[in-house]
């Protein structure tokens, strides 16, 4: 654990400020859940809190399904790291910040589909991603966005043109992911 020199006091509701560069740092948005901890040495640490990342394995067997069945490259995400890689390098991608693009393709709740001649969104913020955004849909459990299935295409694959199938897939799938979270 690393401290950041930071000091808050808790007011008479029980609230403590978390400062904005942290927030900032950590991603942490207004309505973000916290998990909280605590240790027998008095800490009381406060993790961000992943619903799709209660669902992992399961998202890891869902895109190496759609990555058998229908030869789709995919990621599933939660709101800030990829948690699910199948069809990719996964050293690639698995367990990556997503980049800004994809995070405001989520934040918009619609449907994404490349067009051919638009500029390429990466999934992740090093630049070293070895395929593309083609399709991404965002997980949205009772109003909240928990993630996003995103299709991925290598970078060379040129003026490939979406099929329906790929479409209705990720839509399905995203469908189908936040239904679990559901029940």
């Amino acid at each position: 654990m690393k401290a950041t020199g930071i000091v808050r006091r808790i007011d008479d509701l029980g609230r403590v400020v978390i400062p904005k560069e942290i927030r900032r740092t950590m991603r942490i948005r207004e309505g973000d859940p916290l998990e909280i901890y605590t240790d027998r040495e008095g800490e009381v640490i406060f993790k961000k809190y992943s619903p799709i990342g209660e669902l992992a394995n399961f998202s890891t067997q869902y895109a190496e399904t759609m990555h058998k069945v229908c030869e789709l490259s995919v990621i599933i995400t939660d709101r800030d790291t990829i948690i699910a890689a199948s069809g990719l390098p996964k050293k690639e991608y698995l367990d990556k910040r997503i980049s800004h693009e994809l995070e405001s393709i989520i934040e918009n709740r619609s449907f994404y589909a490349h067009n051919s001649g638009e500029q390429k969104i990466l999934a992740t913020n090093d630049g070293r991603d070895s395929y593309y955004v083609s399709c991404a849909m965002p997980i949205i459990t009772e109003g909240d966005i928990i993630g996003c299935v995103v299709s991925m295409l290598p970078m060379s694959a040129e003026n490939i043109e979406k099929c329906d199938t790929e479409t209705k897939l990720v839509q399905t799938a995203a469908s189908f992911l936040s239904k679990q979270l559901e029940s």
